[in-house]
């Protein structure tokens, strides 16, 4: 029998308002590739293409992809980019494996889901602030689904909690000018702002903000932390050292984590991309995805939708955060979600973490902020 040979297509906007993060996964799936290429009996070629963070170009380029004969995409990091190829995958009957955190309420049989989901996020997030008795929130986001959902999901377990939304503010993909979003933050005084920011517009922000608290001297980490979602290392250093420590971040990866498959991970990663961006948690996503999906292909026996998407639910993945597998009533992903904070050499100390992988709840039936997020998770508090 002949060796199995597959073109896969990857698409990421490695340039644009949200290339930093957007490089780092197209680092971790190639990543995948290469080790695949040295590892797998199976033969997989990247077919590599950038939309540059032109939402139009997505479907585009989704149908060049299709049209060539591919059947399986890795990519995409924002919701809008992802709703805008959906269609494409589901009328062409294509796989779309999107590797990235997101907001939930989504089903689609076309889509595999490797990053995170609302309960693995937001609801350790709420948790988390209101034990510390912050129970009053700023919500400051860019101008689309991503921070639209996250902000409807927090103000439900606040207002379920006996918390509250002071406000909520959007701003266009890219737009930096934010001062006065900074200086209504500062008279509401909440007892933290939840940022739903992407790219330029997330890193302007962090630095209006952490120098108008200094200005006035408030201890912003302290008084009025800055809590996300989305926050990853090479943001970090994109904010810059006067900005870049005490910013909490709800994700199920970071690079400091000790598992001895995220050594591994990391070494590797610092070893083919010394020049950056860091590894992030999209970064991890994606690499996981690739290495999902070329297994999947090699117990399929055929890159055949059908036959891919079974087999993806027998696979048991050693992930750099622990381990990872695919539920196949919802085709998302069983992670470990973890808070963050941030630190002066743009890295994170994981300061609350789940014992064991989380069962992904696109639609929040079972973590419901409706029903005041009740949850019994088995937490271990790092100090």
């Amino acid at each position: 029998m002949s060796a199995q040979h597959h073109r896969i297509g990857v698409m990421f906007s490695t340039t644009g308002s949200y290339s930093v993060v957007a490089r780092s996964m197209l680092n971790g799936a190639l990543l995948a590739f290469g080790e695949a290429a040295e590892q797998s009996d199976i033969r997989v070629d990247p077919v590599v293409v950038n939309p540059d963070g032109e939402l139009s170009r997505y479907a585009e380029l989704s149908q060049e992809l299709i049209a060539s004969g591919i059947r399986h995409v890795v990519g995409c990091y924002t919701s809008s980019s992802r709703k805008e190829v959906i269609p494409c995958f589901e009328k062409h009957d294509a796989l779309l494996w999107y590797p990235s955190h997101y907001e939930g309420f989504e089903s689609s049989a076309n889509v595999i889901y490797t990053g995170a989901s609302p309960n693995h996020h937001v609801a350790l997030l709420v948790d988390h602030l209101l034990g510390e008795g912050r129970r009053r929130a700023f919500c400051v986001g860019s101008n689309y689904i991503w921070a639209w959902e996250n902000n409807r999901i927090l103000r439900e377990a606040l207002t379920g909690r006996r918390g509250r939304v002071l406000a909520e503010r959007y701003f266009a993909v890219g737009d930096t000018e934010l001062q006065h979003v900074v200086d209504e933050i500062l008279e509401a005084r909440p007892d933290f702002v939840f940022n739903t920011l992407i790219g330029t517009s997330a890193y302007s922000f962090f630095r209006l903000f952490r120098a108008a608290c200094v200005a006035r001297g408030i201890d912003q980490p302290r008084q009025i932390p800055i809590a996300s979602c989305s926050l990853s290392e090479p943001e970090l250093e994109e904010i810059g050292a006067d900005a870049v420590d005490g910013h909490l971040s709800s994700s199920v990866y970071f690079s400091s984590l000790t598992t001895p498959a995220n050594v591994a991970f990391t070494a590797r990663y610092q070893a083919a991309y010394p020049d950056g961006p860091a590894v992030s948690a999209d970064a991890e996503a994606s690499y996981n995805a690739v290495r999902l999906l070329v297994q999947s292909l090699a117990d399929a026996g055929t890159e055949e939708v059908r036959a891919v998407k079974a087999a993806v639910t027998r696979q048991r993945l050693s992930a750099p955060q622990g381990d990872v597998w695919i539920d196949p009533q919802t085709l998302h992903a069983w992670l470990t979600p973890r808070i963050g904070r941030s630190t002066r050499d743009a890295r994170f100390e994981v300061i609350v973490e789940e014992a064991a992988p989380t069962r992904p709840d696109p639609y929040l039936v079972q973590s419901s902020p409706r029903y005041a997020l009740a949850r019994t998770p088995e937490l271990k508090v790092v100090k």
